[in-house]
């Protein structure tokens, strides 16, 4: 006596049915997996972003003091101006302590230079891993980025009829007029009116 044709079909249906729905489960899980891991690399790119930015403004601000100094006699201002001088730090406090706030590690911070003016790539990786996923191993890795911010001059050298002042005209209109026997007296261009920070593309 055979079974009824009927039911064999049923439970081949039913059969099927678990398969497709699994293999959907499975893709959606997967899916999921892709996006932690997304996440991951989205925080650690942040992290490598903030620290390279920091390193960078950190050296603006001490390359803004030695044109200072240059200016009442110390050095070449106009090497400073230019960004030609010597870079006078590393960056690496500033760096590790942005890192650290964006939940990451400074793995290292490297001076380098772009289209010739002096910059930083900071690599980094995060403290969070990606999470547990079913994809294997995901919960004990971690993301890695890297990034380079560059310190770029906002000011160029003028020419003067006054052989004692200083001339240099900025961007944003900005125009400065420095008796360098009086820095005490006027109010100097900030790090920021004298070097933009930002990041290499």
């Amino acid at each position: 006596m055979t079974g009824h044709p009927f039911r064999a079909d049923q439970g081949q249906t039913i059969l099927i049915y678990v398969v497709v729905v699994g293999g959907l489960l499975f893709l959606a899980f997967a899916y999921f997996a892709f996006a932690q891991a997304a996440v991951a690399r989205n925080g650690a790119q942040s992290a490598a972003d903030a620290a390279a930015l920091a390193a960078a403004q950190e050296v603006r601000d001490q390359m803004a003091d030695g044109l200072t100094g240059a200016l009442g006699g110390d050095g070449d201002w106009a090497a400073w101006l230019s960004g030609d001088h010597a870079v006078p730090g590393t960056g690496d406090a500033a760096a590790a302590q942005l890192a650290g706030a964006n939940d990451a590690t400074l793995d290292g911070l490297t001076p380098t230079t772009v289209r010739g003016l002096p910059a930083f790539e900071a690599s980094v990786t995060t403290r969070f891993t990606v999470g547990k996923s079913v994809i294997p191993g995901t919960e004990s890795r971690h993301a890695q980025a890297h990034a380079v911010a560059m310190i770029e001059p906002r000011c160029t050298v003028m020419p003067s009829d006054d052989s004692k002042l200083i001339k240099f005209d900025c961007d944003g209109g900005q125009h400065w007029n420095i008796d360098p026997k009086k820095l005490q007296d006027i109010e100097l261009p900030r790090a920021k009116d004298l070097f933009a920070v930002h990041l290499a593309e």
